[in-house]
């Protein structure tokens, strides 16, 4: 089963979207494997563990641990892999648009000494990871959004370009016929890529980035570029990050949750774990949406866990780029 489609046996979609997968790197040792969490204690660094099958930008970010940069570089090269992958339609260029047909993009990083940068609403530029290093490192800020985080980008060399392919827009004219909106993932065909690395130093660092939901309201941002719900990084216990509805995990901070429990003793399997089981307690309608999570320990231990089948993960850790099909909650 391929990213971009959290749920295939359900019966909540009233239209398909047609997505392309990723191209997985040929140069790398790479396996699929059917257990959802083997080994999910194994431990050691360096290690890059993203959502979703995205063996390139494992594979890229491992290249850059290898070469003993930092987690940071790591995290930033590795997303870029699949934002410029123009075949994808959720991250990047070839982005699902808006209602509107504008694709907007949204993403953040933070590194082992909890500095953060995020851009929201980012239109036209198609490596919004780098533009929010940009905003992390070279201003006082945090988060730039829309025209402003737009003319940032633009300032510091970024290139303007089209990121609406001409597939994306097909499925927006076919979805304009009915124009029905649901936010739940049958439809949404979401899948954020998070990330979340650690460097030959043991230092930990993370990005997440999204072009949203589909045909969502202008305007909208969900969690992918909010500290402590998309991503968190604290160097001395770990990290999270999230793919989902980012609405149901705003509303929990998931990520900031997940390294708390790590805090507390719990594995990164068990954090996971008790965050899901923090939104469907909350929420009685989790039958309609997706929430993933993917987790790291200081010592490399790694976890992840959905509320429904579908999930997939990419782990890079000794010498090995596997994916795993992750266990879940929702059994039927």
């Amino acid at each position: 089963m391929k990213r971009r489609k959290f749920i295939q046996n359900a019966s909540l979609s009233t239209f398909g979207i047609a997505v392309g997968t990723s191209v997985f790197a040929s140069e790398t040792k790479t396996s699929i494997s059917e257990v959802s969490n083997p080994k999910s204690g194994t431990s050691g660094f360096p290690m890059v563990i993203a959502t979703w099958n995205v063996n390139s930008s494992t594979a890229e970010a491992w290249r850059v641990l290898q070469e003993g940069n930092s987690a940071l570089d790591a995290i930033e090269k590795g997303c870029m892999v699949e934002e410029a992958n123009a075949e994808g339609q959720s991250v990047g260029i070839g982005g699902l648009p808006d209602r509107d047909g504008n694709v907007t993009l949204d993403a953040c990083i933070m590194d082992s000494k909890g500095n953060y940068g995020a851009v929201v609403y980012l239109q036209h530029i198609m490596h919004p990871i780098s533009v929010a290093r940009k905003v992390m490192e070279d201003t006082p800020h945090v988060i730039l959004a829309g025209k402003g985080a737009e003319q940032f980008a633009i300032s510091e060399g970024f290139k303007p370009i089209d990121l609406l392919t001409e597939a994306s827009k097909k499925a927006w004219e076919e979805w304009k016929k009915t124009s029905q909106y649901k936010p739940i993932i049958n439809i949404e065909n979401h899948d954020t890529i998070g990330m979340l690395a650690i460097d030959k130093n043991g230092d930990i660092s993370g990005g997440c980035t999204t072009s949203g939901l589909a045909y969502k309201i202008a305007g909208r941002v969900g969690d992918s570029p909010i500290i402590g719900s998309g991503l968190f990084i604290d160097n001395e216990i770990g990290g999270a990050t999230a793919t989902g509805l980012g609405e149901e995990v705003l509303k929990t901070v998931g990520s900031f949750l997940i390294v708390e429990l790590m805090r507390q003793g719990k594995t990164p399997q068990q954090a996971c774990e008790e965050a899901i089981g923090r939104i469907i307690k909350k929420n009685p309608d989790y039958k309609d949406f997706q929430v993933g999570y993917i987790a790291v320990n200081k010592k490399g231990e790694t976890g992840w866990y959905s509320i429904h089948d579908g999930f997939w993960v990419t782990k890079y850790q000794n010498d090995k780029n596997e994916n795993f099909h992750s266990d879940f909650y929702d059994k039927k």
